[in-house]
């Protein structure tokens, strides 16, 4: 492994050489140590740059499911058994969940290569791991839900340095992993057990597990904590992040349960936290009514929408285009079509954001199904003015339209050509991502 530059200002050819390096499943030993140019190349931002791309190498699927950003799920997230999916493995029987996704050896070979990388930069070349490194390899750790190696690591490293390498910042980062990764259990664990390496649990550790423990569904552990921060002289008061995300999970796991009683009574739950919320003197942000405006119109519950859209003009937070966007999806799917344009005509007249594809897009639907096709071909024309490009099917659904009362004329061929340019555009920053799509889907646009 020759480095060309050095590593302080080009880490990309240094990550990957030592990616191909692990791939190869070649050893870190000390000839791969002396074939480096330099006396002591390594630094933290590189050695973090090595870490940090070990779960994209490994732990990926070139499927599109493991290609996302952030962590989607298409099914409610559910508590993982790590047990049960190795014998399942073992046993050459079905997996499904996130596990599925990720092949076995690949993530085995990646979590020993990068143990075996960050010894040996410690090793070869006198590297001091910093809290940064430690915190990295302890993520890679739980991405890869090696869970007994990351006790046995942790333990190691708050043995160094008096404690120093184990920070409350680390162990935070871990919890959020860890809940992402479907193991709210180990994250909970991990939350218990942060006196063990000398760190004191603050509220952004609060934060982080009641969210971890909110996206599988255990609201009575997430209340628990909720209500012990809630004690008089606690030395971690709940702020105001900490209700929005039991607000925002009350109205999405409302709606993933499919019961209309489950959806009654997580949206009571979430306007009684709103209402604990303004008694304790809190001033919800932006983010909280929108979760709680997003829920209210999902389930139909306009009159409440509307009453928090008005308290929000009341206490000066500004709404912004998801606040509106939540109006116009309630307004077109109940065939409310001039409402849905008239908050649209609000948000662009008070400056509250400027509308884009998902803004149009339900309302060209709704005109569309009501027969109203001049104007929906007016919204699609602004849409594409304003520099914004329809979905596919948006837009074969108003070319159809047109065709069949024989009004095909109304879209000319520049504004034709111009938004086949903007949907193959996106298509081809979306092939960027998900690189396992390689046939082209835009033969309907060129089809119309």
């Amino acid at each position: 492994m020759v480095p060309t530059k050095p590593l302080h200002r080009n880490h990309t050819s240094v990550v990957h050489q030592v990616i191909s390096v692990m791939l190869q499943n070649r050893p870190f030993d000390a000839i791969l140590a002396t074939s480096t140019t330099s006396a002591n190349p390594w630094t933290t931002d590189s050695v973090s740059d090595v870490l940090r791309s070990v779960p994209r190498f490994f732990f990926q699927s070139p499927r599109s499911v493991g290609r996302q950003k952030g962590f989607r799920h298409r099914a409610p997230l559910k508590q993982r058994n790590l047990k049960q999916e190795f014998a399942k493995i073992r046993d050459n029987v079905l997996l499904l969940g996130p596990a599925a996704y990720r092949d076995p050896k690949r993530a085995d070979l990646g979590l020993d290569k990068a143990l075996e990388f960050y010894y040996w930069v410690e090793t070869h070349f006198g590297f001091a791991h910093n809290e940064m490194t430690c915190r990295e390899m302890a993520c890679v750790l739980a991405k890869g839900n090696m869970v007994k190696g990351l006790w046995e690591f942790l333990k190691e490293m708050a043995r160094r340095d008096g404690g120093g390498l184990v920070t409350t910042a680390t162990v935070t980062c871990l919890i959020k992993v860890l809940g992402e990764e479907g193991l709210v259990n180990e994250a909970l664990a991990v939350f218990y057990r942060m006196k063990q390496f000398r760190c004191k649990q603050d509220v952004v550790a609060y934060n982080m597990i009641i969210h971890s423990l909110c996206r599988v569904g255990n609201f009575r552990k997430a209340r628990a904590l909720l209500e012990q921060m809630e004690l008089p002289g606690f030395r971690c008061p709940p702020d105001v992040y900490t209700y929005t995300i039991l607000i925002s999970s009350y109205c999405k796991y409302s709606m993933q349960t499919g019961c209309r009683k489950a959806i009654r009574r997580r949206l009571w739950e979430a306007n009684h936290l709103f209402r604990i919320m303004l008694f304790k003197g809190f001033v919800p942000d932006v983010v909280t009514y929108n979760c709680l405006i997003d829920g209210c119109c999902k389930t139909n519950r306009i009159e409440r929408a509307l009453e928090l859209f008005d308290d929000m003009n009341k206490r000066g937070c500004a709404p912004n285009r998801v606040t509106y966007n939540s109006f116009i999806r309630y307004y077109s799917a109940v065939n409310e079509i001039d409402k849905a344009i008239e908050m649209m005509r609000r948000m662009q007249k008070m400056n509250h954001g400027i509308p884009t594809a998902s803004s149009y897009t339900p309302i060209i639907h709704a005109l569309c199904e009501a027969g109203r096709l001049l104007e929906a071909r007016d919204f699609l024309v602004e849409l594409v003015e304003g520099g914004s490009a329809p979905r596919e099917y948006t837009y074969n659904l108003v070319c159809e339209a047109l065709n069949s009362v024989g009004e095909a004329d109304l879209l000319d061929d520049a504004l034709h050509k111009r938004i086949k340019e903007g949907i193959e555009n996106r298509f081809g920053q979306v092939m960027k991502v998900k690189p396992v799509l390689s046939c082209k889907r835009v033969v309907s646009v060129e089809e119309v």
